[in-house]
């Protein structure tokens, strides 16, 4: 399946000339449930429309869970441009992380349903379980752990792409998560358990209500309760300049 491209929507006072200067960038578009349409290229967004949920304690957090900006970020570790993506987040949160002015948030969005294909086929089979595992890498070392397991994960998973359509294999899980210093045995234990399953499959439900069409997708949770769309593989310098603008307007 060859990605598309979109440019990104950016709707807040003070913002529109970064919106207006973000450029296309690859996302992995898939076949979905039947939702309101985003807006097409180039037309605004309403902020006040996108219906993601609120931030809370049960979710995966990284930085200061105040933090006046909260990326949102639902993503796939499967995906090619969640992996190209993924860099980009570890630098904004090395720049703005240690002084709490942005929190990165990773919500599931695995692309392993039946039909994400145009052939009606799954165009990621081991996204959801590889989803599950990071859960688990979370459940039994804490928050530290998740974001170890995360970073490791994204590291070592081939890219699903037709050269390389079989993805990780799936026994290296148990070893990525002894790499990050988690119990084998107990992340086996809990991976067969399922118990994570139904909380994927809520995120992944709470990305189709949002309008996600294809991952990454992002949401810049704005110092004024806004929620601003981030659309693809976005470089690090759009990322950057969209939050030195939000900081500019709090101050």
């Amino acid at each position: 399946m060859q990605p598309e491209t979109r440019s990104s929507l950016v709707t807040l006072p003070g913002a529109i000339i970064i919106a207006g200067a973000v450029i296309a960038v690859a996302i992995i578009w898939v076949k979905r449930p039947s939702v309101p349409p985003a807006s097409p290229a180039g037309q605004q967004a309403d902020v006040a429309q996108v219906n993601v949920p609120a931030v809370t304690s049960a979710d995966h957090i990284l930085g200061n869970p105040a933090a006046p900006i909260k990326i949102v970020e639902y993503s796939d570790p499967s995906c090619p441009y969640c992996k190209m993506f993924n860099p980009t987040m570890v630098q904004i949160m090395n720049d703005y992380g240690p002084g709490g002015k942005v929190a990165w948030i990773y919500r599931h969005f695995p692309i392993d349903k039946p039909g994400t294909t145009q052939d009606g086929g799954i165009l990621h089979p081991n996204a959801g379980h590889e989803a599950e595992a990071m859960e688990c890498a979370g459940s039994l070392g804490g928050n530290d752990k998740f974001w170890a397991f995360e970073k490791a994960l994204y590291a070592i998973t081939p890219s699903v792409t037709p050269q390389s359509p079989n993805g990780l294999d799936q026994k290296q899980l148990p070893d990525i998560a002894k790499s990050v210093g988690i119990d084998p045995v107990a992340f086996n234990e809990c991976l067969s358990s399922g118990q994570f399953k139904s909380k994927i499959d809520q995120e992944y439900t709470d990305g189709i209500n949002a309008g996600i069409s294809g991952t990454p997708t992002s949401f810049i949770f704005t110092p004024t309760n806004g929620k601003i769309p981030l659309i693809g593989a976005q470089p690090y310098g759009t990322v950057k300049s969209t939050i030195d603008t939000l900081l500019t307007e709090t101050n």
